[in-house]
């Protein structure tokens, strides 16, 4: 019989998308290489230069992947969500970490052996199929990313920003509100922005009445017309 925190653990991987195919017996094999790791907020989880020995999917929290310049400057590259994972490419590289993560919240992860993947990547090939689709999707993300760094303006980035989370049912209500769960500074950061550049954006939307900053609360009192700033 499992032991009840190996069928936690089991319970807490068919939730995500990359494992809910599988089957019991190849979720338990994966299982029995996994441990669940806590991270306060502000928590480094890996330093840059630590050796990759697995990786990490995000069960509850915002994890901030960056690097940091010789200057000291930090430049965010991923903000990661609940269901999302990070550090594979160094997995399958073998190679160790060259950013830090950090917790940007109060997080609850799964950290999956390297040993067991590549073990259950042998007896099932189909897991492979979804580990690569999962890493082509961040890279198209990231040349996306590129792609907008070069063509769109910082008022363009930050609008799409504001607007990526909207959910549909909300398109056609005339007044919107948006939680900043994250700093400033950080999404300044993702965005290739300076925060005092981001900050004057955000003046400026604000002047033009497309959006009312409240703290960390963003209304945008009407959405088409932010649509088409």
């Amino acid at each position: 019989m499992p032991s009840p925190r190996s069928t936690d653990i089991e319970t807490l991987l068919l939730r995500l998308p990359l494992f809910n195919s599988l089957q019991a017996d190849e979720i338990g094999r994966i299982a029995a290489g996994t441990k669940e790791l806590k991270a306060l907020k502000g928590e480094i989880i890996f330093h840059k230069g630590d050796i990759c020995n697995g990786f990490h999917l995000i069960i509850a929290g915002r994890i901030k992947l960056a690097f940091v310049s010789p200057q000291g400057i930090e430049k965010v590259v991923e903000i990661l969500n609940e269901g999302e994972s990070f550090g594979e490419a160094f997995m399958f590289m073998e190679k160790p970490y060259s950013p830090f993560a950090q917790a940007l919240v109060d997080s609850r992860l799964l950290h999956i052996s390297k040993n067991v993947i590549f073990e259950e990547i042998d007896r099932q090939p189909r897991l492979a199929r979804k580990m690569i689709a999962g890493l082509s999707l961040r890279l198209h993300q990231l040349v996306h990313d590129v792609e907008s760094y070069s063509l769109r303006s910082g008022r363009e980035r930050i609008i799409g920003y504001l607007l990526r989370d909207i959910p549909d049912n909300a398109l056609g209500q005339p007044d919107v509100t948006i939680d900043l769960t994250t700093s400033k500074g950080t999404i300044a950061s993702r965005l290739n922005l300076s925060q005092e550049h981001f900050s004057r954006i955000l003046n400026e939307l604000s002047e033009a009445g497309l959006i009312r900053v409240e703290g960390r609360k963003i209304h945008i009192p009407d959405l088409q017309r932010l649509l088409g700033a």
